[in-house]
């Protein structure tokens, strides 16, 4: 029986991962600064200085939360799991980790990475350089275990296109996307060379929920506001805009997965999208859609999955643990959770834990 693959898992980024920046670039490394944890930010009190902005911003307007650095009082004290197994320092625990939660395989997405970290294209270029490299160490020391989504400097194209070739001969299986990348939504031409190549490299398209959009994170406060709109909500908007303009007609073979915004607005979106386009709208069913466009989507271990599966059929829905993190998304024990689900049959839960993530990343 094929083993279960952990479809979204992250690394808390490091110290350790900046000392493979080049060295005309190494002087502005991320660098780690602290507070007393009697301020406003409470126990959130560790930052990373990049580019003259602190990093996370733990409260306030503008304010986000992120597992990294580690250095923060509220991630020593944790107790479901290891810094050095998030930083992956130790391949050896993480893999244990695995073990003990019935994985085969983790697809692992970045923490910083998810935030819009500076507009400087040279740094940008130099740290997405930084995380792949590590990303490729680590999958190579894994025996195949730890597979990775290449971040895209996408301020340069062919900076970007450079590091998906890098990452598909090193155990990377996407591109990660953020739904908005900066003031350009995901069918902008823009991004066409990378599509392409990906496509040409079989690599997915990872939209994962992430601050890609430095512009619409101001108008939010975590504490009141949570991640809800410049974050989880940027994946739906990429899924309407991709279907809209016929992107996947444009890019044959390319595969588009839509992860960590839950699944259960897939029928809300079909309909307004048929309504809008119900001159040009010409796939028979909407499990027709999912297929003919092979987009993909991550579903929660707590949502209808039978009645979402009615939209996306039973071969584009998967599932990830969102191991490392610890927001409303994270489902320590997957395996265990779906297995226990007796409104799902156990083909269908077959296929989300085992096939189709199989099917998206290409494994």
């Amino acid at each position: 029986m094929l083993g279960v693959i952990d479809a979204d898992t992250h690394i808390a980024e490091s110290e350790s991962m900046w000392k493979l920046l080049d060295p005309e670039i190494y002087k502005r490394r991320p660098l780690v600064v602290s507070v007393p944890d009697d301020t406003l930010y409470g126990d959130h009190n560790a930052f990373w200085l990049i580019d003259g902005n602190i990093l996370p911003k733990p409260a306030g307007k503008g304010s986000f939360r992120l597992i990294t650095p580690s250095a923060q009082k509220s991630q020593i004290k944790r107790g479901d799991t290891t810094i050095a197994s998030r930083e992956m320092t130790s391949l050896d625990v993480r893999l244990a980790d695995m073990d003990r939660l019935g994985i085969e395989s983790q697809v692992i997405y970045p923490t910083l990475f998810l935030v819009y970290l500076t507009d400087d294209v040279q740094l940008d270029v130099a740290l997405a350089r930084a995380y792949n490299q590590w990303m490729a160490q680590a999958w190579s020391k894994s025996g195949n275990r730890l597979h990775w989504v290449v971040v895209p400097p996408l301020k340069s194209i062919d900076e970007s296109i450079k590091e998906i070739r890098t990452g598909k001969k090193n155990g990377a299986v996407g591109v990660l996307f953020r739904g908005i990348e900066g003031t350009l939504t995901l069918d902008n031409p823009y991004f066409f060379p990378l599509y392409e190549e990906a496509r040409k490299l079989d690599l997915a398209i990872c939209i994962h929920i992430g601050h890609g959009a430095p512009w619409l994170i101001q108008y939010f406060n975590v504490e009141r506001n949570h991640n809800f709109v410049h974050s989880r909500m940027l994946p739906l908007i990429a899924f309407r805009d991709i279907i809209f303009n016929r992107i996947p007609e444009q890019f044959p073979g390319l595969r588009f997965g839509f992860i960590e915004a839950s699944a259960g607005w897939v029928p809300f979106l079909l309909h307004s999208l048929r309504r809008v386009l119900r001159d040009r709208w010409k796939h028979a069913t909407a499990t027709d859609l999912f297929r003919e466009y092979r987009l993909f989507v991550a579903c929660e271990a707590d949502e209808d999955i039978a009645y979402i599966a009615k939209y996306t059929g039973e071969d584009h829905i998967l599932i990830g643990s969102d191991y490392g993190h610890t927001d409303p998304s994270s489902e320590a024990d997957l395996v265990a959770t779906m297995r226990g689900r007796t409104d799902i049959p156990r083909s269908l839960t077959d296929k989300i834990l085992c096939e189709n993530p199989r099917k998206f990343y290409g494994l």
